[in-house]
């Protein structure tokens, strides 16, 4: 859906001129995707940090330390001796000084391949003030993948989009991380395409229905039922990609799922979509980066009533700004709907993270709005 409103001049509007500024750092305009725009993420990559934040069972020795304690070269702390622990790590001397047998434990290394599992859903593809929420999840997706190539580490994943994807088995180095994002450049711009096509048909079927003969009627319906893409089929499509992402995390993986969550609304494909999030929860460290946009969460501030129109090309919804009681339940049926999406993805055993579309990436982590 849009935000329909009246263009301004930016002499009339200066935040215009800083968010023109913005953009053009970013070396985006805030729909479309490109490499460029992707590749200065790799200058960036220390604004996170993707150290294990819970336990892993990966028996693999690589470049991280698991929370899990065994043999290895990093002392972790000293306990009573349990049969089945091997004698040579037997701590004479606290075993000495207590008169009882203690055993010291180190940690292991664990290679931790990184995956990262895109959406680029039509739903993605929204905006109202500096980045499209599909955009922002691409910019995240570059962030992790320099991140995870600066540790010497294996970038792989899914790009997703609602019929579509793109497996990539994780692959080390550069040319891991360039694989990456060049599936996210080329699913992202098919992806526009086709709602730009998508967006025409429909305004076609509408100026048909407008027509109010019976028979252009039943023909322009006709056209509506075809373009209108089903939604109960895009959140199942969604759980078939939380499938794949599944059969694709080997145990011990770090698992960053980008989204705006929009398809675990669906009552129906929800259960199956938690329930494969949770089976990669049980094996690996599985991280959900919710992505918003902030019409999503408020309604933009008026000194007057103002009647403005949302729509998605063809489908309408009338709204009034400068309502306070208005503005008031929008924002807690918002809240609302946040909560109960923590809560589900909590449930699976996921860290959730939440993003926003409004403001760079590099101003949420630097101003600790938000940490991975």
């Amino acid at each position: 859906m849009w935000f329909n409103r009246q263009k301004k001049s930016s002499a009339n509007n200066p935040s215009q001129d800083s968010y023109q500024s913005l953009l053009a750092s970013l070396f985006t305009n805030g729909i479309d995707l490109s490499m460029q725009e992707l590749l200065q993420y790799q200058s960036k990559s220390r604004l996170i940090d993707l150290v294990g934040k819970k336990n892993i069972h990966g028996k693999q020795a690589g470049n991280y330390l698991s929370r899990s304690k065994g043999r290895g070269m990093e002392f972790d702390e000293v306990r009573h001796y349990q049969i089945g622990d091997d004698v040579r790590a037997i701590d004479w001397r606290v075993t000495a000084r207590t008169g009882k047998t203690h055993t010291k434990l180190f940690r292991e290394e664990i290679e931790r391949p990184v995956l990262v599992a895109t959406d680029l859903s039509q739903n993605m593809h929204f905006g109202s003030k500096l980045l499209f929420k599909s955009v922002q999840a691409a910019h995240l997706a570059a962030l992790v993948a320099w991140h995870a190539k600066s540790r010497g580490d294996r970038i792989g994943g899914l790009v997703f989009r609602d019929e579509q994807h793109i497996e990539l088995k994780p692959r080390s180095r550069k040319a891991g991380v360039l694989h990456y994002l060049h599936a996210l450049t080329t699913l992202n711009n098919q992806n526009k395409a086709t709602a730009d096509e998508t967006t025409a048909s429909k305004a076609s079927a509408a100026h048909d229905l407008s027509q109010g003969q019976s028979e252009v009627q039943n023909q322009a319906e006709n056209k509506l039922e075809g373009t209108n893409v089903n939604e109960s089929q895009k959140n199942h499509d969604f759980d078939q990609h939380c499938a794949r992402l599944r059969h694709l995390a080997k145990p011990g993986s770090l698992v960053y799922l980008i989204t705006d969550g929009y398809a675990l609304r669906d009552e129906k494909n929800c259960p199956h979509a938690l329930r494969h999030l949770s089976q990669i929860s049980q094996h690996c460290e599985l991280v959900v980066c919710l992505i918003s946009d902030p019409l999503e969460q408020a309604l933009p501030e008026s000194t007057m009533k103002l009647a403005v129109t949302l729509t998605d090309g063809i489908n309408r919804q009338q709204l009034t700004l400068g309502d306070s009681n208005t503005a008031e339940q929008y924002q807690q049926q918002a809240l609302k709907q946040v909560e109960e999406m923590q809560l589900l993805l909590q449930s699976t055993g996921a860290r959730v993270v939440h993003f926003s579309a409004g403001s760079s990436l590099e101003q949420q982590l630097k101003h600790s709005e938000v940490a991975l």
